[in-house]
C-alpha cells in the first residue's frame, strides 16, 4: 500500500537525498544526518535530518535504529521506536546514544536511522470489576519460563 506523505526539506538538507527504501522489500526508509555530530562514549545527542513532514491523520512515523551502526559502533536511539505524530511539523531529529567504547562521529549524509509509516489505533478504556482469567494470570517477568 502506498501512502502519500508531504515532506519539506530545510536549508540544512539541501543536496541530500530524500529518505528511501534500500531494497524492494525493505520496511523502513533510511534517514540521513543533515549535520555532523560527535558522540563520546556514553554520550547522548540529537542530529537533525533537515526534514519536516505532514504525516496523514491515522498514521505515525516510527523512527528506529540502524542495525549496522548498533552492532559495529554501539550507536543506537535513546527512545526506540521514536514516534512522530501526525500533528508534529518540526524537524525530524534523531536522538542517539553511544554505547560503544570510542567516540563516534556521525557525518552529514550518513544514514542514521530508519523510518516506518504505521497505522495508529486509539483505544477506548472499558473499566470493569474483574478481568477475564488466563492460564498465565498475573505472573510477571520470567513467569512463563521453565
Amino acid at each position: 500500500m502506498n501512502v502519500k506523505v508531504e515532506v519539506k526539506m530545510l536549508e540544512s538538507a539541501k543536496g541530500l537525498p530524500l529518505p528511501s527504501y534500500q531494497t524492494k522489500h525493505a520496511a523502513g526508509l533510511d534517514l540521513v544526518a543533515a549535520e555532523e555530530l560527535t558522540l563520546p562514549p556514553g554520550a547522548r545527542g540529537a542530529v537533525g535530518t533537515g526534514l519536516t513532514v505532514a504525516i496523514p491523520e491515522g498514521f505515525e512515523l516510527q523512527v528506529r535504529p540502524r542495525s549496522g551502526l548498533a552492532i559495529k559502533h554501539g550507536i543506537t536511539l535513546i527512545n526506540t521506536p521514536g514516534t512522530i505524530d501526525a500533528d508534529y511539523r518540526g524537524e525530524i531529529r534523531i536522538l542517539l546514544i553511544n554505547h560503544g567504547e570510542e567516540a563516534f562521529t556521525i557525518k552529514r549524509g550518513e544514514r542514521v536511522a530508519q523510518a516506518l509509516l504505521a497505522p495508529v489505533t486509539h483505544l477506548v478504556w472499558e473499566e470493569v470489576e474483574e478481568l477475564p482469567a488466563t492460564e498465565r494470570g498475573a505472573g510477571g517477568f520470567g513467569s512463563t519460563g521453565k
